[in-house]
């Protein structure tokens, strides 16, 4: 059988027969290699699978280009996202050099080996104004591509050898022949799709169910599980949702698939971009709403994208897509009549119920009540096992400051205070600890004193993800790996970072192993306020300086700090 891709041609499937993986897998062990990121991994699997269809590996640049400037490939065919392999200088070297490189998943494994035929510098402001229309770092993949992507590009054909290994929720993961050939073995001729990175409420069920009546289509529920906006609702939760809510559409009308995308929020380029994966696998319509994909407010509180502008780009390029997009307004509940409505029909006395995204956050972290107009029992249920009420989450304190400042006095202060007044695990990720028995290898370089940070930040967001209390008291003079570790741990729980601004003079005098003194000397190099640069928290969200406090008066500065944020009672 024949599966014709969105373009008209015949569906790419880039995994192939045994004996050819095995001549593969030896000309992977002959090349030099690369460890795939997750937002990477994601992507191999797409263009292995299919989804990406046209497209055969990673693009070139040639049609990196063209779709920057025009959203089109080299050879004229509408592909709105560049689909790119990132990587640093060392690497792309060798790549090119060996003229191949096998790209390996988190544990390893090969996944595919790259035929490099291109490589080049990446002009990331370039890019990231050409593709999402701005430079502001606020916008996930903006940051993505400023902070985390490497130097350069490599491009080519992948030579796959097998597609990554998932193992959970394997009855809901398809490839898009496989979805297709059960869309076929069912008779659905009119499939609509709906994308969704969020948890499924009533008045997602009430739009999805009103779509597909409208084109007299079935529906295929198509939720991102790969990468999300950062700070979105983990997809084992979500995906525990989705299932409760099938039970809701009439039998046999409806279908759930997870496709393993790393979502760029790239407003209109992505909703276009949607809709040809979802034609990659054989849906007839997508369901398109206001503001698709969007990041939401930039650094100046404006939203990036007008909130139509998706709709109008897949409007002027739908005959060309061959994927029928059906609009959709905001439903909101009406008291009144006691349904959904659309926000379009609402009267101009009629009462109107609506709980926004922040509110549901508010009423989850209080544990208030959720109604039922707005969400189902079990649905709920799901979301509050995931996220308890925030006095019951695990939390950060997260001390930054020169050293001598106080940091370990307080932070072993408040360890002893919270283990008095909470019943949860508290551990103290103090500095010079840490040092010794983490990052013993490590120097006092740059890129060094990042590791060790980030190492902290690591052990910390797995003890606030798992419930308990961390204490970090580290130097972490670089305010960019303190964001990092603030952008690990929020979404996983609390978060408080504390500035110990103790003047340099203080800690100087304070100065009990004459570290200072060896520095102004010139014998320890690199060292914070002296020789390097401490990086002063512009926001933090307390400030100590202990030629004000004595340690008890800090700690209990914390604890009510703590207590306002509600994370202890």
């Amino acid at each position: 059988m024949k599966i014709i891709d969105a373009h008209g041609g015949e569906l790419i499937n880039l995994i192939p027969e045994q004996d050819v993986k095995e001549q593969r897998q030896q000309l992977a062990n002959e090349s030099p290699d690369w460890d795939l990121s997750a937002r990477q991994i994601c992507d191999i699997e797409l263009l292995l699978n299919g989804a990406f269809s046209p497209l055969q590996g990673f693009m070139n640049q040639a049609d990196y280009q063209s779709v920057l400037t025009n959203m089109r490939l080299a050879d004229g065919t509408l592909w709105p996202m560049p689909i790119t392999l990132d990587v640093d200088q060392q690497t792309m070297e060798k790549a090119r050099e060996a003229g191949q490189l096998a790209l390996r998943d988190l544990e390893g494994v090969v996944l595919a080996v790259l035929q490099v035929e291109d490589a080049w510098p990446i002009d990331k402001a370039a890019e990231a104004q050409a593709v999402y229309g701005t430079t502001d770092e606020k916008h996930p993949a903006v940051n993505y591509l400023m902070n985390q992507a490497g130097d350069y590009y490599l491009g080519g054909t992948l030579l796959g050898l097998q597609l990554p290994t998932h193992y959970d929720y394997k009855q809901h993961r398809h490839t898009p022949q496989e979805i297709r050939t059960k869309f076929k073995k069912l008779g659905w001729s009119r499939v609509v799709a709906f994308q969704t990175r969020n948890p499924m409420h009533r008045a997602h069920q009430e739009l999805t169910f009103r779509a597909a009546q409208r084109v007299e289509a079935n529906l295929l529920i198509h939720p991102v599980v790969g990468l999300t906006k950062p700070g979105d609702i983990d997809h084992f939760t979500r995906v525990r949702c989705y299932e409760n809510v099938m039970d809701r559409y009439p039998e046999r009308t409806t279908t759930l698939s997870l496709l393993p995308l790393a979502m760029r929020m790239g407003g209109p380029r992505e909703a276009l971009w949607h809709a040809i994966i979802r034609k990659n696998y054989g849906c007839t319509h997508i369901i398109v709403g206001r503001d698709h994909a969007g990041p939401g407010d930039d650094s100046n509180g404006q939203p990036f994208y007008d909130p139509y502008a998706a709709q109008d780009l897949l409007k002027e390029h739908e005959t060309e897509l061959g994927i029928a997009m059906v609009e959709f307004e905001m439903m909101v509940y009406s008291q009144d009549k006691a349904q959904y409505i659309p926000i379009s029909q609402v009267g101009e006395k009629e009462n109107i119920l609506n709980i926004s995204g922040t509110e549901l956050r508010r009423r989850l972290q209080l544990g208030l009540e959720i109604p039922e107009w707005f969400s189902y029992p079990e649905v709920v249920a799901e979301l509050r096992k995931s996220y308890p009420p925030r006095n019951k989450q695990g939390f950060t304190v997260f001390f930054t400051g020169l050293s001598g400042s106080g940091k370990s006095t307080i932070a072993n202060a408040l360890r002893v205070k919270l283990m008095e007044m909470i019943n949860r695990p508290v551990t103290l990720l103090d500095g010079d600890v840490v040092r010794k028995h983490l990052s013993s290898e490590l120097g006092f370089s740059r890129e060094h004193r990042n590791i060790n940070v980030q190492r902290i930040g690591y052990v910390a967001s797995e003890i606030t993800k798992n419930g308990g209390v961390a204490i970090c008291a580290p130097i972490a003079p670089y305010a960019r790996m303190r964001e990092e570790v603030r952008n690990m741990i929020e979404p996983l729980g609390g978060f408080l970072e504390i500035h110990v601004s103790t003047p340099l003079e203080e800690c100087e005098r304070r100065d009990r192993k004459g570290l200072y003194a060896l520095a102004r000397q010139g014998v320890i190099k690199e060292f914070t306020g002296i020789s390097d640069p401490y990086e002063v928290p512009e926001n933090p969200e307390m400030d100590i300086n202990t030629l004000d406090f004595l340690p008890d008066q800090a700690t209990q500065r914390i604890v009510l700090k703590l207590e306002a944020m509600g994370l202890i009672t």
